[in-house]
């Protein structure tokens, strides 16, 4: 199978390349630290940090001003002796627990990791109680047949038989 002259692999790898280039760290090169082991703690650090402009993306992939600043302000606290955890603890004293993209379970956060899987549990419990509760529909609510409409439903369901099966079953 050949690939039409558009889809050619040399475009198709030019194309992934470029998708693949938008999905790199914005982390820009004046901001890298010269020492690697600050920088591989930074990027961990800056990878659970969120981005307060982009609020779904860690600041480690925004391209924010904000996003830029945290990344800096979390070197210049590495540089300056902090551990990880006095970053880290610097960052959600100045912010919020919001600034973190995993926030610790206690009870401040228990709306933000069990208010889903609640609401869930209400949902479906309401479905269930609506179904149950449900009126009937009208033709079981009217009870049973009389006899004329019994006898009118045989001869229906008796003339749409003989008209399933063909000619030779209508004599």
């Amino acid at each position: 199978m050949t690939l039409p002259r558009p889809f050619s692999l040399a475009g198709l790898l030019m194309a992934g390349l470029l998708l693949w280039s938008f999905s790199v760290a914005a982390v820009e090169p004046d901001e890298i630290l010269d020492d690697p082991a600050l920088e591989s703690r930074a990027r961990d650090l800056s990878a659970g940090v969120r981005c307060l402009v982009c609020q779904n993306e860690s600041i480690d992939s925004s391209n924010a001003d904000l996003a830029r600043e945290l990344r800096l302000l979390i070197r210049e606290r590495l540089v300056e002796g902090d551990s990880n955890q006095q970053v880290l603890d610097y960052l959600v004293d100045r912010y919020g627990d919001f600034v973190l993209l995993k926030p610790p379970v206690r009870p401040g956060t228990y709306l933000l990791w069990f208010g889903p899987a609640f609401l869930m549990i209400v949902g479906l419990g309401a479905s269930v109680l609506y179904l149950r509760r449900r009126r009937p529909q009208a033709a079981t609510a009217a009870g049973p047949l009389s006899a004329a409409e019994q006898q009118r439903l045989k001869q229906l369901l008796a003339g749409s038989d003989a008209a399933q099966c063909g000619p030779e079953r209508q004599k």
